[in-house]
């Protein structure tokens, strides 16, 4: 076994923004008083695998239906170089979908133990989301080749993590945490769309039509800085609903990494040049899940 060329495929770059809309979720779940450690450590790990199975899925879907092609100039995919076969993969796909329902049953007999209606709810959440992780590139016909990832991610990154960890601890609906998790929801569409920025020229050519495709590169860097801006907005507004305190407004010590990336989408025409700007994006985010749930935690 090739563990250096798995553990490419896993991306471990990318579980820092896997575990920031359960970060907030958890997070603001102990700020108002609801907190259990056993439940935190099985949603981290139910999420971490649930990430890791999407990546795998994208790695196999991408080469499949061609946007992983040899002329791509991102990072190298495993099983489009070779360094995995495609049974393999798929053979790693099926296990990583056992271990994330085992998680994920475990992590809500935790929560609800054998109250039937709030455990199948989060079972059929849990299914979905195993299906989008599956579906962004992989079968017939992916949504993220129509240009529907972004919505995905505001939806399970942003909306679901959120809103459904906090549930997980309280077993209470908080509507006022649509803002905070839309925070997260497009902090998480605009790591996406670096990357679609990035791979603009390879998805073109391979039919997939992400938003910068669709749109153009003019167009997706300043749809990058809406997302940046309308992310910081949503998570100010949800501070003046419910200031306390000023350690509420730490999380304003991420704007200058925001406008460091912003600038970087714009300025930064190559896709090698481009890449760490994805990394620097999913830390910037998680950075400030900690402060606004630490901010609030303290207040």
């Amino acid at each position: 076994m090739n563990i250096k060329a798995w553990l490419t495929a896993f991306r471990l770059r990318t579980l820092p923004l896997a575990l920031a809309s359960i970060g907030m979720g958890s997070l603001l779940a102990a700020a108002n008083g609801f907190f259990n450690w056993l439940i935190f450590i099985f949603c981290a790990l139910t999420t971490v695998l649930l990430q890791v199975l999407s990546n795998l899925a994208n790695d196999y879907g991408d080469t499949v239906n061609g946007a992983d092609g040899a002329d791509r100039e991102g990072p190298v995919r495993m099983v489009q170089s070779g360094q995995i076969t495609l049974g393999s993969m798929r053979r790693a796909i099926a296990i990583f979908i056992i271990l994330t329902l085992g998680s994920g049953v475990f992590l809500l007999y935790l929560s609800f133990g054998f109250q039937r209606e709030a455990f199948l709810f989060f079972f059929v959440l849990g299914i979905l989301a195993i299906f989008a992780a599956l579906a962004y590139t992989a079968g017939r016909k992916p949504y993220g080749y129509i240009g529907l990832g972004d919505l995905s991610v505001l939806v399970f990154f942003g909306i679901i993590g959120v809103l459904g960890s906090y549930y997980l601890y309280s077993q209470q609906v908080n509507l006022y945490l649509l803002l905070p998790a839309i925070s997260c929801g497009l902090f998480s569409v605009a790591v996406l769309n670096i990357n679609n920025i990035r791979d603009i020229e390879s998805d073109r050519k391979a039919g997939k039509y992400s938003i910068p495709v669709r749109v153009g590169r003019h167009k997706a860097i300043l749809y990058h800085w809406a997302l940046l801006t309308l992310g910081m907005i949503a998570a100010l507004l949800y501070t003046f609903l419910f200031y306390e305190s000023w350690t509420q407004l730490l999380f304003l010590i991420t704007v200058p990494l925001l406008v460091v990336n912003g600038k970087a989408v714009k300025t930064k025409t190559t896709p090698g040049a481009l890449d760490p700007y994805l990394k620097q994006m999913a830390l910037s985010t998680l950075l400030f899940v900690i402060l606004f749930g630490v901010g609030n935690l303290v207040a």
